[in-house]
C-alpha cells in the first residue's frame, strides 16, 4: 500500500486541499482529505506538501521517441515506453504511420507480447494506425507509395482484440464508409484526418461511425464560410472528440484558443504527434521511411512539410493554459478523462477514483513532473525536485 498525503488532489469532480489517496494492489483505494483518508498501518507514505496530484497522461498520437520510430522499428515500442513517464505519460497509442503491411503486423506481434520482465513504464494500449487509407493531396510526411483507397480486404485482422485501437483515414475516399462502419463493428475507434473531406463528406463518415479527428486543422483543408469542410464539421459535432497539437507550431495560439471555445475540455484532446526526436537534440530522424530534419523547435521534411513534433505531453497541456487562459483543472480532461471516454476505459484510467488503475503524476507548481506512478508503483522520480526518500 502507498498512501500519498497533504497534496492538491484533482478529482473529476472537486479539488481537494490538502488531500490524501491511497494505493492498494495497483489501483486507488481511497481518495479524499487527510481527515478522511488514514494511513493502513505498515503502508508506505509520501509527504507532497506543496505538490499537485493528478491523473495519468494519456497520449493517443505518438510516432516514437529518444532516437527510436515505431513504424521504421515496431520493437522499440517498448523502450520508448520505459522513458515517457517523465513527461507524466502513463498509457499511450503508439503510431504507426502509412507503410507496408508487415511493418503493422510486427507491430501487433509486439504489443501481443508481455512486457520486458523488468519492465517499468508507460503501458501501451494499443495501436494507432495512421494509414493508408489517406487522401494523396493531404499526405503530410507519409509516403505516397504506399498510399491506398479503403478496402475491408486491406483492414483484415485490424480489430480491439488484435491490438488496434484507433485508425485514421479520409472519409471521402472511395469504399471508406464502408470500412468505417466495419472497424467500429470490431471495437476500434475511427478518427477522420489527412482528408480533402466536404462538410457532407465528413457528416456521411460521423454517420458510418466516426467519432475522432486526427491532429485538426493539420493535413485538411481550410475552415471557410461558404465551406465548413472537415474541420467545421468535427467543431460542430457533438459525438466527435478533436485531437489538437498545441505546440504553437502546428496551430497558432489564437487558433488554440478558438477552439477551446468551441469545443472545451470535454471534447479536446491534445496530443503530441512526436516523432523520434523527441527527447533528442536537433539532428536528422526518421519518420516511417522518410528523413526528417530537427531543429530546436519542430520537425520537417527537407520541403519544409510538418513530419511529427518533439512536442512532450505535459508541455502540451501547460501550452494550453497559457494559450487559452483555462485553469490546470479545466485541462487536465483533454489528456486523461476525454481520451480514457473516447477509447471506452472510463472505468479504468484517467480518474483519480476508487476502483481507477493507480496512474497518476506529481507536479509541482509551475507545472514540472516530479513523480510518475504507474499501476501503484513509481517509474519516474525528478530527484532534482524531490526527495524521494524524505517522503517515506
Amino acid at each position: 500500500m502507498l498512501y500519498i498525503h497533504h497534496a492538491t488532489i484533482f478529482t473529476p469532480h472537486r479539488r481537494i486541499d490538502d488531500g490524501a489517496l491511497l494505493i492498494e494492489d495497483a489501483h486507488i483505494a481511497a481518495v479524499g482529505t487527510v481527515d478522511e483518508v488514514a494511513p493502513p498501518p505498515g503502508s508506505r507514505a509520501i509527504d507532497a506538501t506543496g505538490l499537485v496530484l493528478v491523473p495519468g497522461f494519456i497520449d493517443l498520437q505518438i510516432n516514437g521517441g529518444f532516437g527510436h520510430d515505431f513504424t521504421a522499428d515496431p520493437t522499440t515500442i517498448w523502450s520508448v515506453a520505459r522513458r515517457l513517464p517523465r513527461y507524466g505519460v502513463t498509457s499511450f497509442l503508439p503510431t504507426i504511420i502509412t507503410s507496408p503491411p508487415e511493418t503493422l503486423t510486427a507491430a501487433q506481434n509486439v504489443l501481443e507480447q508481455p512486457p520486458p520482465a523488468d519492465y517499468a513504464g508507460a503501458i501501451p494500449l494499443g495501436l494507432h494506425i495512421e494509414g493508408p487509407f489517406l487522401n494523396p493531396k493531404k499526405k503530410g510526411a507519409h509516403n505516397p507509395a504506399y498510399l491506398r483507397l479503403p478496402q475491408l480486404a486491406a483492414a483484415d485482422g485490424w480489430s480491439s482484440v488484435r491490438r488496434v485501437r484507433l485508425v485514421t483515414l479520409a472519409p471521402e475516399l472511395p469504399g471508406a464508409l464502408d470500412v468505417i462502419a466495419a472497424l467500429v463493428e470490431r471495437g476500434i475507434v475511427v478518427g477522420v484526418g489527412h482528408s480533402m473531406a466536404t462538410y457532407a463528406e465528413a457528416r456521411a463518415g460521423f454517420e458510418a461511425g466516426a467519432r475522432y479527428g486526427t491532429h485538426l486543422f493539420n493535413a485538411m483543408p481550410p475552415l471557410r464560410h461558404r465551406e465548413p469542410g472537415l474541420i467545421g464539421a468535427l467543431l460542430t459535432e457533438p459525438r466527435a472528440t478533436v485531437g489538437l497539437i498545441v505546440d504553437g507550431i502546428h496551430v497558432h495560439p489564437a487558433v488554440v484558443n478558438l477552439v477551446w471555445r468551441a469545443v472545451g475540455g470535454a471534447r479536446l484532446n491534445l496530443v503530441t504527434d512526436a516523432m523520434a526526436a523527441l527527447g533528442m537534440p536537433p539532428g536528422r530522424f526518421l519518420l516511417g521511411e522518410l528523413e526528417v530534419i530537427v531543429d530546436e523547435t519542430g520537425a520537417r521534411l527537407p520541403d519544409g512539410t510538418l513530419a511529427g513534433s518533439i512536442l512532450s505531453l505535459d508541455a502540451a497541456v501547460w501550452n494550453l493554459m497559457r494559450f487559452t487562459g483555462c485553469s490546470l483543472g479545466e485541462a487536465l480532461p483533454t489528456v486523461t478523462t476525454t481520451p480514457a471516454a473516447l477509447l471506452g476505459l472510463s472505468d479504468q484510467i484517467g480518474r483519480l477514483i476508487p476502483g481507477s488503475a493507480a496512474d497518476l503524476v506529481l507536479l509541482t507548481p509551475d507545472f514540472n513532473v516530479v513523480m510518475t506512478i504507474v499501476h501503484g508503483n513509481p517509474v519516474y522520480i525528478n530527484s532534482e525536485t524531490f526527495n524521494w526518500t524524505q517522503g517515506i
